[in-house]
């Protein structure tokens, strides 16, 4: 009992004690937890009394407990600070419980009490709450391959280890690929940058040992230099770079990992009784079908597609004109994009970063929330796993509601991107316990930090998933929060992205970095008359990459998912000069694990309704107006999976959104 993991945490809210937990802590934590769970379970399952919802569905909901401590924070040091030690502990945890979710799921005697409960559920006076959950149970072993017997029964055990160690390699070897690529910068190529590119090429090269500035991979610092460098030759060399991530050749090559993972969803699936993986896996959602799915990509593509070739018309004129003499490239659209937006918009990201400072826009999110739902967040001085974290208590009118966790710098053992994730979940049952939710980003580092105009939609995008967690009112953890459809878990995170652009919650938090001042309101203005400049470039390279992930699993596996690819963005028409925004080497929402697969356009089904939804707000003429709120937290922010997403949003809105408010939205209507 020396092992920090397996003790009771007697520390402020139950919070991991980080500080005391080394690397060698987490194997014999896992195994000791895992041993626990396991006989939780067979208790359950191997009970000679009858099955009750108590001693079956809630037992089961209360099992393995210590095994989820363990792992919450391994999985959030692992994902956010890695090291060696931790990627070879992931490589061997996930078999590990892949086969304990594949004994749990094809345990016939635990599932004959479920199916007991179910056949009778209607004698047994269960709340809505609890029936749902009681569904949801059936639904699950069901769908894991509990009635699969024999050699059947065995590979799908050998099919969900296999995937599981394939999505660690994914993810590791993108991981490699990104830490390992930098391009050093002699002084003749600062020119044109703005000064906080060159503060972060700098700060990049010290990370990295180097005495000047380098770029590198990561999108903070590639993004803006593919933006404003005038250099095409090193644009060119730093795009081929990102572009090449997962596909280098060699140990970190992702390619025969994503066809192996493409043909084993599809065995699957056939084991299962589907016709296909995408069919399997949109059964669940609010979406149903893949042909549902195509149906609104294809709606929304050909506006986009029109738009984006018009554009790809104007940027050549600007190339064109400096005395570049070829196609439109992928590593010249940013370069001449960011131009047009100065001439047109008279908008310049190098003069508006100033004013969107990180810790001022956490601030801004932060204020939204209090208008909004009446939540305060108070900064904690606790131990966290990385020096760069912080902590904020959440409470409502005195009362303790949560722990925010932000982690925000990009580094090196960082993986890329942005997300939100709970260390642990709202719950009444067994006990009342508050979540504990954090939102890890890659911004650049500086002092202060400044963000993108993008950096700033995505703090905003990733704590509306956090007030996903946050408000969440339910009896059951593993019905709280972002529990629901895969393609309604994007509403609330989209949605908040619109408080942003309200005018007055720019105009408060919006300051410069350096005199304090308001962003004045001719900027503001700019800004706002903006929102919707490249919405071609943006959309195109988003539907292209869904609709890429369809064609993947809807059907036959491709023995090679590249030439798949090709095929689909050759059918499409996709513009020469943009690529993808993840292409298959990279494409880890997709292939790190199975929560994307065939699920990427759940980004988008979920904006039809975050425009509709925000209009909601519109219509009562303030985006803070207090019943609109009270309705979005009641029937959509706090109910996490106990009702179905569609009831939920028609109880919020009274119906369901068509395209147009999307389409509008993005401005892609004539």
């Amino acid at each position: 009992m020396t092992n920090p993991l397996l003790k009771n945490w007697d520390t402020p809210f139950e919070l991991a004690p980080f500080d005391l937990v080394e690397d060698a802590h987490f194997a014999p934590a896992f195994e000791a937890a895992l041993s626990a769970a396991q006989a939780e379970v067979a208790q359950i399952a191997e009970a000679s009394n009858d099955p009750t919802f108590a001693n079956t569905i809630e037992a089961l909901e209360a099992s393995g407990k210590d095994l989820d401590k363990v792992l919450s924070v391994f999985f959030a040091m692992a994902g956010a600070d890695s090291n060696p030690a931790r990627q070879k502990l992931q490589r061997e945890f996930g078999p590990k419980l892949a086969q304990f979710s594949s004994d749990i799921h094809s345990n016939k005697a635990l599932f004959s009490r479920i199916d007991a409960l179910w056949a009778a559920r209607d004698t047994l006076g269960l709340t809505s709450e609890q029936l749902r959950l009681l569904m949801l149970t059936h639904r699950r072993f069901r769908r894991a391959g509990v009635a699969l017997v024999g050699a059947e029964e065995a590979r799908m055990r050998a099919i969900m280890a296999r995937l599981a160690e394939l999505g660690t390699s994914f993810t590791q070897n993108l991981l490699a690929d990104e830490a390992g690529w930098h391009m050093a910068l002699a002084e003749e190529d600062l020119e044109g940058l703005p000064q906080f590119v060159i503060d972060t090429a700098r700060a990049a090269g010290e990370e990295l040992g180097q005495s000047g500035p380098v770029i590198t991979l990561s999108r903070s610092l590639i993004v803006p230099f593919l933006q404003f460098s005038p250099r095409r030759a090193l644009r060119e060399k730093a795009f081929r770079a990102w572009e090449a991530r997962g596909a280098n050749g060699g140990e970190s090559d992702n390619r025969a990992i994503a066809a192996e993972t493409l043909a084993l969803r599809e065995e699957r699936s056939h084991l299962l009784g589907y016709d296909s993986f995408a069919a399997f896996k949109l059964e669940t959602e609010m979406a149903k079908t893949p042909q549902a799915v195509r149906d609104l990509l294809m709606d929304v593509w050909a506006p986009a597609k029109t738009r984006a070739e018009a554009d790809a018309d104007i940027l050549t004129g600007m190339m064109q004109a400096d005395g570049v003499n070829d196609d439109l490239a992928p590593w010249d659209w940013r370069y001449y994009s960011e131009k047009r937006r100065r001439a047109e918009f008279d908008l310049d990201e190098a003069e508006l970063k100033p004013y969107l400072q990180l810790d001022r826009m956490i601030e801004a999110v932060f204020a939204c929330a209090n208008r909004l739902f009446g939540l305060e967040f108070k900064p904690l001085e606790v131990p966290l796993y990385h020096r760069d974290c912080r902590a904020w208590e959440v409470t409502r009118q005195g009362r303790h509601v949560a722990v925010f966790i932000g982690d925000y710098f990009a580094r090196s053992s960082k993986r890329s991107g942005a997300w939100c994730s709970s260390m642990r979940g709202q719950a009444k049952t067994p006990k009342a316990q508050g979540p504990v939710v954090m939102n890890v980003c890659n911004f650049a580092k500086g002092t202060p930090a400044l963000l993108s105009y993008d950096d700033a939609r995505t703090l905003f995008h990733e704590f509306g998933h956090a007030l996903h967690h946050l408000l969440s009112n339910v009896t059951y953890e593993s019905l709280s929060g972002t529990s629901v459809a895969r393609d309604f878990v994007e509403l609330p995170s989209q949605l908040f992205e619109h408080w942003l652009e309200v005018p007055e919650v720019l105009a408060e938090f919006a300051t410069h970095s350096e005199t304090g001042e308001a962003m004045p309101d001719a900027l503001l203005r700019k800004v706002l008359d903006a929102a919707n400049f490249d919405m071609g470039f943006q959309t195109v390279e988003y539907v292209a990459s869904a609709l890429v992930d369809l064609a993947f699993h809807d059907g036959a596996a491709p023995a090679d998912p590249m030439a798949e690819q090709a095929r689909v963005l050759g059918e499409i028409g996709m513009p020469a000069a943009i690529r993808m925004r993840h292409a298959t080497p990279q494409f880890a929402h997709v292939f790190s694990g199975d929560g994307y697969s065939s699920g990427y356009y759940s980004y988008m089904w979920s904006e039809v309704m975050d425009a509709d939804a925000f209009a909601a707000f519109e219509d009562a003429g303030d985006a803070f107006d207090p019943a609109t709120a009270a309705r979005l937290e009641e029937h959509i922010l706090s109910t996490g999976g106990t009702v179905e997403a569609d009831e939920l949003y028609t109880a919020f809105r009274g119906r369901l959104p068509g395209v147009e408010a999307l389409l509008q939205g993005r401005g892609l209507v004539a």
